[in-house]
């Protein structure tokens, strides 16, 4: 097998949503739906309260973008045109054809809908059939049992958790829950969500 292959430019369509390369013209859009507390509380990148906040977030993944380990995407509502939220692939890994999909986060009239179940299809799909890749992980915060019951909606394995594996702004020391999809498993992964998505 060729090993994990990255395009730059990567542009994922669905019935739903587009997942469009985030550059900073996303700013605006971003801040809308993200100024929210309830989306920054479990995350690594200290408050986000406005605008000047929301661009310093997204300065700050474009910068990862720019060393290679991250290719980061704003999520587009296609119905109403407006940006829902952010997902990316982190953590890329060429030698091992692994990588990561997390950083994702919705705005609230987004979240519990076909958003998030579209996006994982569709970033799934592409790593696993156009970047050949053999494992797909998330993790999430020990305490967002929200989010540990959306990875595992998808059919994602539970690996375990990394006990003190960051120390988040505020100092608290945060447990992270791995989770995986391997190249095996991803056929039937695959049948599940775009049944769920059929509904």
């Amino acid at each position: 097998m060729a090993p994990l292959s990255v395009s730059e430019s990567i542009v994922l369509e669905g019935r739903v949503v587009r997942l469009e390369p985030m550059n900073e013209s996303h700013i605006p859009g971003l801040t809308a739906v993200g100024i929210d507390e309830e989306i920054w509380k479990n995350m690594p990148y200290g408050e986000v309260r406005g605008e000047a906040d929301v661009a310093r977030w997204v300065r700050g993944i474009l910068d990862l973008a720019a060393q290679g380990s991250d290719i980061p995407f704003a999520v587009i509502h296609r119905t109403s045109g407006r940006v829902a939220g952010a997902s990316r692939y982190m953590e890329l890994r060429p030698a091992h054809r692994g990588v990561e999909i997390g950083g994702t986060w919705y705005g609230s009239e987004f979240r519990r809908t076909a958003v998030n179940t579209e996006c994982k299809y569709l970033m799934l799909r592409h790593a696993f059939e156009v970047m050949g890749c053999i494992r797909v992980q998330f993790k999430t915060d020990l305490r967002n049992e929200r989010s540990q019951r959306a990875i595992e909606r998808i059919g994602a394995t539970r690996e375990g958790i990394l006990r003190n594996h960051m120390i988040l702004p505020d100092g608290y020391r945060r447990h992270s829950v791995y989770y995986s999809v391997l190249d095996s498993e991803w056929p039937a992964v695959r049948e599940r969500l775009e049944h769920i998505l059929s509904r």
